[in-house]
């Protein structure tokens, strides 16, 4: 497979992963953080740290806007919940 098509598929994934992980505001980054190691704001602080690499200027925040689709304090405010002391728990006994 050429560069170039590669590069643009995994474009295409990472598009829809943000679409989806903006339209399912269910789940909470508590929840991603325990089954997959990994939530919205470490994908915000991937997109951020690999324009850095490329010479672009997108800080955290506004890499969160682009992930949450929205500013973090307004998603915060209608949709984060207070995590459960099980999901709490869980994250310490996998997070150390």
């Amino acid at each position: 497979m050429e560069e170039s098509k590669r590069i643009e598929l995994e474009a295409a994934a990472f598009r829809t992963l943000v679409a989806h992980l903006q339209e399912r505001t269910d789940v909470q980054n508590i929840d991603l953080m325990n089954l997959s190691g990994f939530c919205r704001n470490c994908l915000s602080k991937w997109y951020s740290a690999a324009a850095t690499e490329r010479g672009e200027n997108i800080d955290y925040e506004a890499a969160r806007e682009i992930v949450y689709g929205m500013p973090y304090s307004e998603w915060k405010a209608k949709h984060q919940r207070e995590a459960t002391p099980e999901q709490m728990e869980q994250y310490k006994s996998t997070h150390g």
